[in-house]
C-alpha cells in the first residue's frame, strides 16, 4: 500500500506542478482546468501554435502519462486480486442518509471543510451547525499549534478542565511542558530565569499528577548547555521535536472524546484494515468456503484470523491454554487463587465432585467458586 501512496503523492506533484519539472502546473480542481483549457484555446485561435508551446505541451502530456502508468502498476501489484462484489448494504433510506452523515463528517473532521461543504450540498444531508463550527476551531487550534502557538489550546484546556481532569488527561501539562522546553533552549546560558520562573508560577500546579516528570524537567538543566549535550543525555527525550508535535494528536484525541467521537477516524480506520490485506483475505477464505461448499454459522466472529496494527485492535482476546478456545461472553476468562488463567470451561471441566480444581500449571489446588472472571 506504500508504494501506491507514492505513487499517489508524484502525480499529484506533477498535477500540481510541484515537481522537479519546469513545465506549468494544472490547477487541481475540474473548474480551473476547464477555464485554463479555454484560455488555451482561445490563444491557439488568436496566436500561431509554435514549436516550443508545442513541445512544451507535450512534455507536460508526457510526464503527467507516465505517472499515471506508474501508479497503475503499483496499484496492479498491491491488489492482485480484482475487488469482490457483494450485494448492495445501503439499500434504505436511513441507511443511505446515515452514510452520508458519516462521509461529510469524514471531511468535517479531518479539516477538508470545502469538500465537505460541496458534499453536503450534493448529497442534502443534514450537519449540525454546531458541529460543523467544532471542527473549524478543532483545525484552528491544530494550526496555531503547527505554527508552535499553544494559546488557543491553553484556552481550550481552561474551558473543559474538569473534562479533562475527570479523564486524567495530560493535554494540559504537556503543553506547558512544550512551553518550558522552548525557553529553555532558547535561554542564552547560563541565564536559565524564564524557564525557571515559568516551571515555579505554572508547572508547579501539576507537582501532585506529575511528580517524576517535573522532576526530570529540572534535573535536566545539568545537561545544559549546549542541547546536543542534552541529546545524548538521559533526558534526550525532552529534546526531540516529538515532545511539541505529539501535541496535534493528542490534542485532537481530546477534543474529540469531548464531542463523544472516537480516538480514531472511523473511516479511516475501516479504510486502512480493508486495504491492509484484510479484505483479500476474508474474500479468499470466502473463495474456498464456497468451493467447500461450506458455510460460516457464527455472525459474530470471522472464520479467519485477521493480523491487525496495535491501533486498530480495540479488544483484547483471551486464548484458553488448555482448550486453545478464545474466550467469549458465555465462556469468560477465570482467575484461580494461584494466578493462573482458564476459560470457564476448561475451568468447569477440571473440577472434581467436591468442587476442587487442580491448576494444570502448578500444583496449587483451589475451590472452583473462588475462580475470578476476568475482563480484558
Amino acid at each position: 500500500m506504500d508504494l501506491s501512496l507514492k505513487e499517489l503523492a508524484k502525480l499529484r506533484a506533477v498535477t500540481e506542478g510541484t515537481s522537479k519539472g519546469k513545465n506549468p502546473s494544472i490547477e487541481g480542481s475540474l473548474d480551473s482546468l476547464v477555464q485554463t483549457l479555454c484560455q488555451m484555446k482561445n490563444k491557439m485561435e488568436t496566436e500561431p501554435v509554435t514549436k516550443d508551446t508545442k513541445k512544451e505541451i507535450d512534455e507536460k502530456q508526457k510526464e503527467i502519462y507516465n505517472a499515471i502508468v506508474r501508479l497503475g502498476k503499483a496499484l496492479d501489484k498491491t491488489f492482485t486480486q480484482p475487488l469482490p462484489s457483494y450485494d448492495p448494504l445501503f439499500t434504505a433510506d436511513d441507511a443511505k442518509a446515515s452514510l452520508d452523515a458519516i462521509v461529510a463528517i469524514h471531511f468535517l473532521r479531518t479539516g477538508q471543510f470545502s469538500a465537505a461543504e460541496m458534499f453536503i450540498q450534493e448529497s442534502g444531508v443534514t450537519i449540525d451547525a454546531e458541529i460543523r463550527c467544532k471542527f473549524e476551531e478543532l483545525h484552528r487550534i491544530l494550526t496555531a499549534l503547527r505554527m508552535r502557538d499553544i494559546d488557543p489550546a491553553l484556552e481550550w484546556c481552561s474551558k473543559n478542565r474538569k473534562f479533562l481532569q475527570s479523564k486524567s488527561s495530560p493535554l494540559e501539562f504537556y503543553l506547558h511542558r512544550s512551553r518550558y522546553i522552548r525557553l529553555l533552549l532558547t535561554c542564552k546560558p547560563p541565564d536559565y530565569q524564564p524557564a525557571i520562573s515559568y516551571a515555579s508560577t505554572i508547572l508547579c500546579k501539576f507537582y501532585t499528577e506529575h511528580t517524576a516528570e517535573l522532576g526530570r524537567l529540572m534535573s535536566c538543566l545539568a545537561y545544559l548547555p549546549p542541547k546536543s549535550k542534552l541529546e545524548h543525555s538521559p533526558y534526550a527525550d525532552l529534546a526531540s521535536p516529538t515532545v511539541h508535535t505529539d501535541l496535534e494528536s493528542l490534542f485532537a484525541t481530546e477534543y474529540c472524546a469531548s464531542l463523544g467521537m472516537s480516538r480514531q477516524v472511523p473511516l479511516k480506520v475501516v479504510g486502512d484494515i480493508g486495504a491492509g490485506g484484510a479484505l483479500a483475505r476474508i474474500e479468499k477464505a470466502r473463495t474456498v468456503m464456497k468451493e467447500k461448499k461450506s458455510e460460516w454459522s457464527q455472525s459474530d466472529e470471522l472464520p479467519i484470523e485477521i493480523t491487525l496494527a496495535p491501533e486498530s485492535r480495540y479488544h483484547s482476546i483471551f486464548a484458553c491454554p488448555v482448550s486453545k478456545e478464545q474466550s467469549t461472553e458465555q465462556n469468560p476468562p477465570m482467575m484461580m487463587v494461584c494466578g493462573h488463567v482458564i476459560t470457564k470451561d476448561s475451568l468447569q471441566k477440571l473440577s472434581k465432585v467436591n468442587g476442587r480444581v487442580k491448576c494444570p500449571y502448578c500444583p496449587t489446588e483451589s475451590v472452583q467458586t473462588s475462580a475470578l472472571r476476568i475482563y480484558f
